[in-house]
């Protein structure tokens, strides 16, 4: 592993690698709670896995973009260090499995060496910043939303605001008001928009706000129907400070931005928002796009030899999988990945491709498929045939018979039925029984194998929810079938409703029992007018006969992709869980804060620094209320709960509340001057409670 220490450029990436190797030692040498540790990793794109001793690695692609050089970097590093599958995953990232905890470090090095990170992939941080696979070509788009995507993501990694917050963080960008990334279910979400002054047009962003999915999915709220882009920044900043301050840590459930924005209520959030102005680095943040749209060439390679016509298969695809660019003479060509899994050959012969005869590079899909852009039309026959070498040719990108899945119980610690499995049988049905709709991109199927929805089933037209369900004293497999979701547009979307709940194995049955029905009296209408017309009641009338567990048989008590009788096993779910912490590691944990601000000072970063110093000074306080048992679930909480505890009664002298030294951080401007005073006053409490916790020890 010494080749990464001298040959990485970056010494931040350096730095963060060799941490990583140096706690993966500590926990191994039983140093670090493993709960703390948990939390470690997953802030690095080190998630366990179902299968014992293993990791799943999410490797981080901000807006899904990879190039030649990148893609075939991941291919290296999974042939090595992995099983040679790459899987695509709902926010653009590719996920790669069954990696050895100890071989995590060189396997990032490997990747940063094309400037690919594993950091903040997962945990309970900002996550992949995903926009629109069609930004940039979009022709209905206002303005490219890509270098606005790319500046959030790079703002935002590393960054001390948002490193440790008590639930994980999504923002989304969509090219145009056909919002096809989805803003309403994200924590933040951003559609472009252009409004006309003095003349001029102005860029600026519909914002909304507080959305997700889960088992209580909320519609975001719009915040702002125009704000401008040098706002971007500073309004990111303001609302991911006050998450990591107010935003719930004990009870995981509700740890989401949602339920602070449902608890605190939308006006006094954003009166919190307002009230951090003050304190942020950047007034405002103006983003140069220019120079990025300047570089925005086409290419134009040599036309290379062609094989053979194509027949019947060629303009069934060109249906589906060809779209439309706004530059012209140019078109996109979907390319639809069987639940969202593909290998390294296959990989490699892409890069290829993309190299020479497209613009040397692809996007990857929030429906786990990816995106070849600026293909010359003259060009398309070649490419369906390069693609059907290598099994990436078939038809239906984006349509019915494309199906989203998450993993489930492949490989997934929360995953209670299978939903990959399903899934298959599911697009089986389709191409076999209804190839009608491979046509149809106005209905969709999404698949989750639980709650947590990463498989967004419940936004989709047809979702199906991993579940269990009894048969007398037996546990069989089951999905919950949900109706009735989508995308509506602008930032208007409905999620699903609960229908009924039915034996996995009838899964493939309840589908021809929804799309016969469809067909035969839905009389033009779409699926979601259907829906609506016909009203819930019918549909689970409809399926009633499916859910009866007094007929099920032997057969079912096995779930899709299995050969064993099925068993609920759910382990810890990693989707950045609430750590467990000890007095003594939040203490280590502390002064390390500590030292990161004062290196950040040392750099004259003021804010972050001062930000450092903040968390500092909150992990000091958390491991003394710990130490007296006293439960929190807020760093808000912390600071009010400190005061009541030791300083209003005189235990700890402090010289003035807590609350009156922490919250500094948000009444002053963040000046070489206050940055300078407030890391001493921040060293100085922790020296304090440090002591105090020594004497209690001792006594």
């Amino acid at each position: 592993m010494q080749s990464f220490r001298t040959e990485l450029e970056n010494p931040v990436v350096e730095r963060d690698i060799l941490e990583l190797e140096r706690k993966i030692a500590l926990f191994k040498e039983g140093k670090i709670d493993e709960e703390k540790f948990r939390s470690l990793r997953l802030a690095r794109g080190v998630y366990g896995q179902r299968q014992p001793g293993v990791q799943m690695i999410r490797i981080k692609l901000p807006y899904g973009r990879v190039n030649s050089a990148q893609l075939r970097r991941i291919c290296k590093v999974s042939e090595e260090y992995s099983i040679g599958r790459l899987h695509i995953t709902t926010r653009q990232d590719i996920q790669i499995h069954y990696v050895s905890l100890d071989r995590t470090p060189e396997l990032w090095a490997e990747l940063e060496r094309d400037d690919v990170t594993l950091r903040e992939a997962c945990g309970n941080t900002v996550r992949n910043v995903t926009a629109s696979e069609l930004a940039g070509i979009d022709p209905n788009e206002p303005f490219d939303v890509t270098p606005y995507a790319d500046a959030t993501y790079r703002y935002f990694l590393r960054n001390p605001v948002c490193q440790e917050m008590g639930r994980k963080f999504k923002m989304a960008f969509s090219s145009s008001d056909e919002d096809n990334a989805l803003s309403y279910l994200h924590d933040l979400g951003f559609i472009p928009k252009l409004k006309e002054s003095d003349g001029q047009f102005l860029r600026g962003f519909k914002v909304l706000l507080g959305g997700g999915l889960g088992s209580q999915p909320r519609h975001a709220d719009v915040v702002y129907e125009f704000l401008e882009t040098d706002q971007l920044i500073p309004f990111i900043e303001s609302v991911l400070r006050i998450f990591d301050r107010h935003g719930e840590r004990a009870r995981r459930n509700k740890a989401r931005m949602k339920f602070l924005v449902k608890d605190l209520g939308l006006e006094a959030f954003l009166e919190l928002v307002d009230q951090e102005k003050k304190a942020l680095p950047f007034a405002a943040f103006p983003i140069e796009t220019a120079d990025y749209e300047a570089n925005q060439l086409l290419p134009n390679p040599e036309k290379p030899a062609f094989d053979a016509e194509l027949g019947l298969d060629f303009d069934l695809w060109k249906l589906t999988n060809v779209l439309p660019q706004k530059q012209a003479g140019f078109v996109a060509i979907g390319v639809k990945v069987h639940l969202g899994d593909f290998y390294l050959a296959q990989a490699r012969a892409l890069a290829n491709l993309v190299e020479r005869f497209a613009n040397d590079e692809i996007r990857f899909t929030l429906r786990q498929n990816f995106l070849i852009r600026d293909v010359r039309e003259d060009l398309v026959p070649y490419f369906f045939q390069e693609l059907k070498k290598i099994g990436l040719a078939d038809r239906g990108y984006n349509s019915l018979g494309d199906i989203t899945a998450c993993p489930g119980t492949d490989t997934c610690n929360l995953g209670i039925a299978s939903s990959t499995g399903i899934a298959a049988e599911l697009e089986k049905v389709i191409f076999d029984e209804y190839p009608q709709y491979l046509k149809n991109q106005n209905l969709v199927i999404k698949i989750s194998g639980c709650m947590n929805a990463c498989g967004q089933h419940n936004m989709a037209h047809i979702g199906f929810q991993g579940m269990s369900m009894k048969a007398g004293k037996t546990v069989v497999p089951a999905l919950q079938v949900l109706l009735g979701g989508g995308n509506l547009g602008d930032g208007h979307g409905r999620f699903a409703d609960k229908v009924t709940k039915i034996p996995s194995r009838r899964g493939p049955q309840a589908l021809r029992v929804l799309l016969s029905d469809f067909e035969e009296n839905a009389n033009g209408l779409d699926f979601l007018s259907y829906y609506d017309q016909q009203g819930q009641m019918y549909f689970y009338e409809l399926l009633k006969e499916l859910g009866d567990a007094s007929t099920i048989t032997e057969s079912e008590l096995v779930d899709w992709g299995h050969e064993e009788a099925y068993e609920v096993a759910v382990g810890v779910g990693e989707c950045a869980g609430v750590v467990i912490d000890l007095v003594a590691t939040l203490l280590l944990e502390a002064l390390e804060k500590l030292e990161l601000g004062q290196e950040a000072l040392t750099a004259g970063r003021w804010s972050d620094s001062i930000y450092h110093h903040y968390a500092g000074l909150i992990n000091s306080a958390k491991a003394i209320l710990l130490s007296e048992d006293i439960s929190t679930n807020s760093y808000a909480n912390i600071i009010s709960q400190f005061d009541e505890a030791f300083v209003a009664n005189g235990k700890i002298n402090l010289q003035g509340s807590f609350a009156e030294k922490v919250y500094q951080i948000n009444q002053h401007e963040p000046t070489e001057e206050f940055a300078k005073a407030y890391a001493k006053q921040a060293f100085e409490i922790y020296q304090l409670l440090k002591n105090y916790r020594e004497e209690e020890v001792s006594v």
